[in-house]
């Protein structure tokens, strides 16, 4: 029998975007310098940032292409700061 899969963080897309946000700043990139070199319109990068947009969605390429940029690992993006304070 399959066990149920508790450790679903229903949030991940907020912590996702959350963590582009942060990271783009930390590297001192514009939103607007950032969709450019993405390839897609500001209003777009700035839905998947914003907490709460239940309509924002990341491909897994944008993401790739973001971790590039950033010099971040993929699953750096994944990783929910209120689970990691006391690192």
């Amino acid at each position: 029998m399959i066990e149920p899969f508790n450790d679903y963080d229903k949030d991940f897309r907020n912590t996702i975007g959350t963590n582009i946000k942060r990271y783009r700043k930390e590297k001192n990139i514009r939103l607007m310098e950032l969709a450019e070199m993405l390839e897609i319109t500001p209003e777009y990068l700035k839905r998947i940032e914003s907490p709460g947009d239940s309509k924002k969605n990341c491909s897994l390429t944008l993401l790739y292409k973001i971790s590039l940029i950033l010099d971040k690992k993929m699953d750096d993006f994944f990783q929910d700061d209120k689970n990691n304070k006391s690192q």
